[in-house]
């Protein structure tokens, strides 16, 4: 299985970003997805999730109504489209994977950076 994510890089305050994560080696509508963050010196929160059909989607409030989560299950693909940025979005990003009823993610992307800069 494998979690190839892309499209982190740096930007200014207020700009924008699109991540994208593509899956393989697994069915992936038989999983959720999310993003997660971890920034220097603070623990890996969770950014955003989404149910394997899309039908579900879950924003921590640090990023409500600026970060949208998407996902194709023909391409096999979850994008986090980022607006607004801060400088507190400064983090690496992950995407994962969580089987249906597994209480945690089973499989992560290798990160992909995010500098946001005043």
């Amino acid at each position: 299985v494998q979690l190839q994510a892309s499209g982190g890089g740096s930007v200014q305050v207020g700009g924008s970003l699109r991540l994208s994560c593509t899956a393989s080696g697994l069915t992936f509508d038989d999983y959720g997805m999310g993003w997660f963050r971890q920034a220097p010196g603070k623990e890996r929160e969770l950014v955003a999730r989404i149910s394997w059909n899309g039908d579900s989607t879950y924003y921590a409030d640090s990023v409500k109504d600026r970060f949208a989560i998407s996902r194709d299950n023909a391409k096999n693909t979850v994008d986090l489209q980022m607006n607004s940025l801060k400088p507190e979005d400064t983090a690496v990003y992950y995407c994962a994977g969580k089987a249906g009823g597994s209480v945690r993610y089973n499989y992560w992307g290798q990160g992909t950076q995010v500098t946001v800069s005043s």
